[in-house]
């Protein structure tokens, strides 16, 4: 297993998500499906419909990780402008990729739609780059280097998640577990720390919550290890039983 951690950087590109109007939802389902892939997503920038925004979050992100995503802005309207952003960051010119073309050409003609220059606008790409299929709408996604360009309709990124699975290097996936308690978690801290010092393969995260009038709190055990993963968790519950805390395994 290749204990080599690998990172991403992710750029969630629109005026929508940053005005409110649209709610993201590719944050949560980028950062899971990089998860099993084995690599990490490390930071997260939202950045609106401006060019030297989008060209100082690439360039930042794709130099700090291992691979950069971006979701967003490669549609046909006139503030779809991240090909022309990712294409100066990169210092390469914006070309029509052929394949792209025949793509639209193909998706339009089945649904008894013309290929106007509005829709050509999705076939255009950083000179150099490659193509991440796209099933749902025909227009694909865009690699280039350790870069992914995807659309920012989530179901759409999904899709374009689907056909990129496996294809990239990575590490070992995180496994997560987790342990729910009805206490505040102040009254656990030191366990917390204790054993997660005791395990340094493991991290611990903390999360609290307010229910039926109640306070409780899961902890969500993670590591690329299962065997360290599980001694962390039993070491966990056996701290929590000995101060006289219930628990519940897998979380509340």
């Amino acid at each position: 297993m290749n204990e080599r951690i690998y990172t991403a950087g992710l750029v969630v590109i629109g005026d929508e998500i940053l005005s409110g109007r649209t709610h993201d939802k590719n944050i949560a389902q980028v950062a899971s499906w990089l998860q099993v892939q084995g690599i990490r997503l490390s930071e997260v920038r939202v950045v609106p419909d401006v060019m030297d925004r989008i060209v100082e979050a690439v360039n930042a992100l794709r130099e700090a990780y291992d691979y950069l995503f971006t979701t967003g802005g490669i549609g046909p309207t006139h503030d779809d402008i991240t090909v022309d952003a990712v294409a100066e960051a990169m210092g390469v010119p914006v070309v029509i990729h052929p394949e792209a073309k025949a793509m639209l050409e193909r998706y339009y003609a089945s649904i008894g739609k013309e290929l106007t220059e509005a829709r050509l606008r999705m076939a255009r790409v950083p000179e150099g780059a490659e193509l991440i299929p796209n099933r749902m709408s025909g227009a694909p996604g865009i690699k280039l280097g350790n870069l992914h360009l995807m659309a920012g309709v989530p179901h759409i990124t999904a899709g374009m998640l689907d056909a990129l699975t496996g294809t990239l290097e990575g590490g070992a996936p995180l496994l997560s577990e987790t342990v729910g308690c009805w206490t505040p978690e102040s009254e656990v801290a030191d366990i917390l720390r204790q054993v997660e010092q005791a395990h340094p393969q493991c991290q611990i995260g903390s999360y609290p919550f307010f229910r039926e009038g109640r306070v409780g709190a899961n902890f969500v055990v993670r590591s690329t290890r299962e065997e360290e993963l599980q001694s962390c968790i039993d070491s966990l519950c056996d701290g929590l039983a000995t101060a006289g805390f219930d628990f519940t395994p897998g979380g509340i």
